[in-house]
């Protein structure tokens, strides 16, 4: 049964971007179909198949041993503060917050020295000959397996102002889709398996092409007019003909990625890649300061009525956690944690999920980590404007224009990957 409302998921899920989409007839359908197979096994083989199990088992330690190494600087600078053993016991802002600073550090190296970007040329290219889809857009897909919703636009920033609406879209929505490797240790201290947040990554790329180009799919232009002039010159008459059809693309072969930046070197690269990461902890821990204390706030309220925000959102969300095929008792809060991660942001509605994972079952937990997985919320919108508006200050207008959408395909990105796995789990 669980199988059979996971296919009817996605089915609905895909069937009703297409009814929404301002331009059904450009929807590449093969396109889709085969990115969507392709998901499917892909899926397979990190959920199902005992080889995959055990590779994705293996980066899950590595990543969680590397992380850890975190801990070190953290405990030099505030001592026994740093050790969640200590008679303190777990202060989040230091823990958890304070790792982003040395991840957000090392990001930045791996970045400079041209691995993160060898990682995405490799992917990217092979998406781009099978899928057919531009090299600059392939090439953010899957750079937001590793990098944040304006990191990622870094490594193609000469090329945004070219780029079309669709591709733009595309960019949105991968960004808003996934989760930096800035931030998953953030996400591990809250008790979330690194093991899930990894899947729910790798799924991201194929995901975000699939929804971006069922919302906003690339127009198929057609030469529809031909004006001739003749004009009179110093050499005699010209005839000059203006044709009107499809804008410019970014030539494929002409594009490279920009793993450097403005640093001069790696010192800088890391140093520039701790400051970024200590204002992104501050930013967090600011944000949950604030969100959290508006949640209370307005449950207050509501509790004179007898509601609570979260009930609310559980109801609302409700036949998302109905099609994900979770078993009775957990599906509210599987509605609850969407409406959570949508209205205020994922690290709510992880630390939400970490307080009840160990009450979970494999598939229940799996599926809710990846349907949470990523930045689309409401605030996300105004980050991927501002964010990414500086490489392509004449697109800030498209970008606000298409945030919304993008926030949307984000969400239903997470959304698609988790039915998938829910699928595959239960076969």
């Amino acid at each position: 049964m669980a199988i059979i409302l996971n296919i009817i998921g996605i089915a609905l899920l895909l069937g009703g971007l297409y009814l929404v989409s301002p331009n059904k007839k450009d929807v590449n359908k093969k396109m889709i179909a085969k990115a969507l197979v392709i998901q499917i096994i892909l899926a397979f083989l990190l959920v199902k198949f005992p080889l995959g199990r055990m590779a994705v088992e293996s980066v899950s330690d590595f990543v969680t041993k590397v992380l850890n190494y975190g801990s070190k600087g953290l405990g030099f600078v505030f001592g026994p503060l740093a050790d969640a053993g200590a008679p303190t016991g777990m202060i989040f802002g230091i823990q958890v917050l304070g790792n982003i600073v040395f991840i957000s550090a090392l990001v930045a190296a791996l970045y400079y020295i041209g691995l993160i970007g060898f990682v995405v040329k490799i992917i990217g290219g092979a998406i781009e000959k099978v899928l057919g889809t531009s090299k600059v857009e392939s090439f953010v897909a899957v750079a937001n397996m590793f990098l944040g919703q304006t990191e990622s636009p870094i490594l193609v920033s000469k090329y945004l102002s070219g780029m079309t609406e669709s591709e733009i879209m595309l960019v949105l929505i991968s960004g808003m889709g996934s989760m930096s490797a800035t931030v998953l240790g953030g996400y591990a201290g809250l008790g979330i398996p690194m093991s899930n947040l990894l899947i729910a990554g790798a799924l991201v790329p194929l995901g975000s092409i699939i929804i971006s180009k069922i919302i906003l799919p690339e127009k198929v232009y057609e030469v529809e007019t031909v004006v001739s002039e003749t004009v009179e010159t110093e050499n005699g008459s010209e005839t000059i003909a203006t044709v009107k059809c499809a804008a410019t693309k970014i030539n494929s072969d002409e594009v490279t990625i920009d793993n450097k930046g403005d640093n001069s070197n790696i010192m800088e690269a890391i140093s520039q890649g701790a400051t970024d990461g200590m204002h992104m902890a501050l930013g967090i821990g600011a944000s949950l300061i604030a969100i959290i204390a508006l949640v209370a706030l307005v449950n207050g309220g509501l509790s004179i009525v007898g509601l609570s925000l979260e009930g609310i959102l559980s109801y609302v969300f409700s036949p998302i956690g109905f099609f994900m095929g979770l078993p009775k008792e957990h599906m509210l809060t599987a509605s609850k944690l969407l409406g959570t991660k949508l209205a205020l942001n994922e690290f709510v509605a992880f630390g939400n999920l970490g307080e009840i994972l160990k009450t979970l079952d494999y598939r229940t937990s799996l599926m809710m980590t990846i349907s949470l997985a990523g930045f689309a919320n409401i605030s996300s919108m105004g980050i991927c404007i501002s964010g990414i508006s500086v490489f392509c200050p004449d697109k800030r207008g498209q970008l606000a224009r298409l945030a919304f959408r993008g926030m949307i395909g984000g969400f239903c990105v997470s959304v698609l990957s988790a039915l998938i796995v829910g699928a595959i789990v239960a076969l």
